[in-house]
């Protein structure tokens, strides 16, 4: 065989050439797929821009080094000093932000009508807002890893929390979604959640609304839906699912959009491991929900729901709760 008929693998052996038979069946593949693939130039004439989408492995680094900036030393370098803390706090945080303005342009611009200009300024003042709030973030999530530290007696300290524990990984994903989410941004705050619950298996939505001090144990399993209200100092433990029970429709049968469905859980709550709260109920302050119930009522403050209190209420009342 001709070298110029052959390509060089990594090994430096050559590859030989398909048949031509074996190329024009790759053609018309790649034809097809080039054509089902055409709705990703739609609507670029509003906006010239429109393209490239964002980009999921940016994001999630610019999340990572956003962890460096929120908590140096536990991510990122882990040789700072005093000395050199400020130039790589400075440093990331310049970064960030021209990685995250053109995000945010490209999350704006897949999903508007606007015209480039007009995304791009959006996308400039919405990363200097949610950059004025790095600070506020941090003290929600000083708040949320003393209560990991405080509600795990197998922790020795909160670096072991901020280090090891994947709720606290995903609670700090979902701070940094959550203010992105409030702020407009379309499609970037999933991204950053969704990432968390690749990782840890726990699942909360950028639209929920949670509380100081709150603290997911173990956490496989966790599912927190969009329009979920969480109060202060609440814990949850694996497998705990607060979710809808129905779907309003429309009059084409398709789901109304930000409804809300969810559950509210009020202060000092605990959530033993695989509960299930379904639909938009309350569930009181201080109140206890044991392992393995399914709830789809709401219950007063300082309540204690067990599974057997739920055999004995279906049975009383002849159906189910």
């Amino acid at each position: 065989m001709k070298k110029s008929e052959a390509s060089i693998s990594r090994s430096g052996a050559p590859i030989p050439r398909p048949p031509s038979a074996a190329q024009g069946r790759l053609s018309a593949l790649v034809a097809a797929l080039c054509e089902a693939n055409g709705g990703l130039h739609a609507g670029a004439e509003a906006c010239p821009r429109r393209r490239p989408l964002p980009s999921r492995s940016d994001i999630i680094g610019m999340v990572e080094a956003l962890r460096s900036i929120l908590f140096p030393g536990h991510f990122g370098p882990s040789e700072l000093t005093d000395e050199n803390l400020a130039f790589h706090v400075g440093s990331t945080l310049d970064r960030v932000q021209r990685e995250l303005c053109e995000q945010v342009k490209r999350g704006l611009c897949f999903s508007c009508e606007d015209t480039s200009a007009e995304c791009e300024a959006r996308a400039l003042a919405i990363t200097q807002q949610f950059l004025d709030r790095l600070p506020a973030v941090r003290r929600l999530l000083d708040r949320d890893i003393q209560a990991a530290f405080e509600g795990d007696p197998a922790s020795t300290s909160t670096d072991e929390a901020i280090f090891c524990y994947p709720g606290v990984l995903a609670v700090m994903n979902y701070r940094l979604a959550h203010e992105l989410h409030l702020l407009g941004v379309p499609l970037i705050p999933r991204i950053i959640t969704e990432h968390a619950h690749s990782v840890t298996g726990i699942d909360i939505h950028p639209g929920a609304a949670i509380g100081e001090s709150f603290f997911i144990d173990h956490g496989t399993g966790v599912v927190i839906g969009e329009t979920c209200i969480i109060g202060n100092r609440v814990r949850l433990y694996q497998g705990v699912t607060l979710g809808a029970k129905s779907f309003p429709l429309d009059e084409q049968g398709r789901p109304i959009k930000g409804v809300p469905r969810h559950p509210i859980v009020e202060d000092d709550v605990i959530i033993y491991s695989e509960a299930t709260i379904l639909g938009r109920v309350t569930i009181g302050r201080g109140s206890v929900i044991g392992g393995n119930v399914w709830l789809t009522r709401s219950v007063p403050p300082e309540s204690l729901i067990t599974q057997a209190h739920v055999r004995r209420e279906v049975f009383e009342a002849g159906g189910g709760i």
